[in-house]
């Protein structure tokens, strides 16, 4: 592993100088948060940016807070303060769950979430489950501060809307109606300190009955350039009362949808028949989830 390079550092107290900063040095400043991700591209992928923007001297942005309709995490949250809140366990368990896949625990103790998402890697842990959950990106730019659907985030592999002209503030994720569950499967080597070959989340929500499939959102990780939602998969669920066949459709269509490479971690072959046994188990699981629930 090769030292560091050379950097020019830069520490923040508040977003407004953080924005400053990133217009200053456009396209030559990097941010950073826990540093899982930046130092090792930085050591061994060759990124070499010229300066380095640290936002951990902004105070207030790592809460996990309950709010009208949902729930709002600041982008400074570490992903094992996910993994552990009481209130994500309880509201979004999916979503802890996915957060304990993440590397190992002294990992999850640096990594946050805002740079889990920014660093936009078609494997990244959140991305999945947080699109399942409708989730929303709260980022400031000098215009002001709007909301993005994550599902609308990302735009390649490590590239998203803000384009290093933005940081991302927070993630608000709404309440789910009722009989509504998930669950997020990860596949990699080894349980842990490895990135994902696939990742698949799976939200249903069904009727009063707990029969019919009133709505399904299915994404999948690491399979594409960017976290994929499978429309078409949704669409041999939603409006039915899910039998065998249509857990079958669903699992062949999405692995149709989906659109992997080739890599040392595993062949596309592989990475697509993996996607059609998470999804099929996925729905299996969250269908019992619910019905066996309440």
């Amino acid at each position: 592993m090769r030292k560091l390079p050379r950097f020019d550092y830069f520490m923040v107290t508040t977003f407004e100088e953080a924005l400053e900063l990133l217009q200053k040095y456009h396209g030559q400043i990097r941010p950073l948060a826990g540093g899982t991700d930046l130092f090792i591209a930085m050591k061994e992928k060759d990124a070499h940016p010229e300066n380095i923007l640290d936002l951990k001297g902004i105070k207030g942005f790592d809460f996990i807070r309950e709010i009208e309709g949902g729930i709002e995490i600041g982008a400074l949250a570490t992903i094992r303060s996910i993994e552990t809140s009481p209130l994500i366990k309880q509201r979004f368990p999916l979503l802890s769950e996915a957060a304990g896949k993440l590397g190992s625990v002294q990992v999850r103790n640096r990594a946050t979430i805002g740079g889990n998402l920014c660093n936009a890697a078609p494997s990244a842990e959140t991305a999945p489950p947080l699109i399942c959950l409708q989730a929303e990106a709260e980022v400031i730019e000098i215009s002001g501060i709007r909301r993005v659907p994550l599902e609308e985030f990302f735009t390649g592999p490590g590239q998203h809307v803000l384009n290093g002209s933005g940081l991302m503030r927070s993630i608000i994720v709404p309440f789910t109606p009722e009989n509504c569950g998930g669950v997020y499967f990860k596949y990699s080597p080894r349980k842990a300190m490895d990135l994902a070959v696939v990742g698949v989340g799976c939200v249903l929500t069904l009727d009063a009955e707990k029969k019919r499939c009133l709505n399904s959102r299915i994404v999948l990780g690491a399979v594409s350039p960017i976290p994929l939602r499978v429309r078409k998969a949704e669409a041999m669920v939603n409006g039915r009362e899910i039998t065998e066949k249509e857990i079958e459709e669903a699992g062949v269509v999405a692995s149709q949808e989906a659109n992997p490479i080739t890599d040392v971690r595993g062949s596309a072959e592989y990475r697509r028949e993996m996607v059609k046994v998470f999804v099929k188990t996925g729905i299996r699981e969250v269908l019992n989830l619910i019905r066996t629930s309440g």
